[in-house]
């Protein structure tokens, strides 16, 4: 059964840092573009950061910009996001995405682009 699964997620105090991990189930990442989306409640699920196949493209969003670092490890077949100075704000549910059989050197910020999802990881900063 094909799965994604997030890990990494909990409660962190403000400025603090996690790394979340995306880990497929019964398939390779190898030839996929990765994405990372959160969605707060009452929110729209946003893109946060994408990563290509090749490794070589990675895009954010301006929120993130700065804090968060999107990497893989095909070797692994992991793909992580670390999150550092964390704020309120980045409390949400965080997914993990895959657009299968994607291009070499192009990344994806929307939701629509993507193929197969993971069921979310809840990280909430919080003093």
């Amino acid at each position: 059964q094909l799965q994604l699964v997030e890990s990494g997620g909990g409660l962190i105090s403000p400025g603090g840092s996690l790394r979340l991990t995306c880990s497929p189930s019964a398939f390779t990442l190898r030839n996929s573009a990765i994405g990372w989306f959160r969605q707060a409640p009452g929110k729209e699920r946003e893109g946060l950061s994408c990563i290509s196949t090749s490794g070589n493209i990675t895009n954010y969003t301006d929120s993130v910009k700065g804090r968060f670092a999107i990497s893989r490890d095909n070797a692994k077949n992991l793909v992580y996001l670390q999150m550092n100075s964390l704020k309120p704000e980045d409390t949400a549910i965080y997914y993990c995405a895959v657009r299968w059989r994607a291009p070499q050197e192009i990344c994806f910020m929307h939701r629509n682009q993507y193929d197969f999802w993971g069921q979310g990881a809840q990280v909430t900063v919080s003093s």
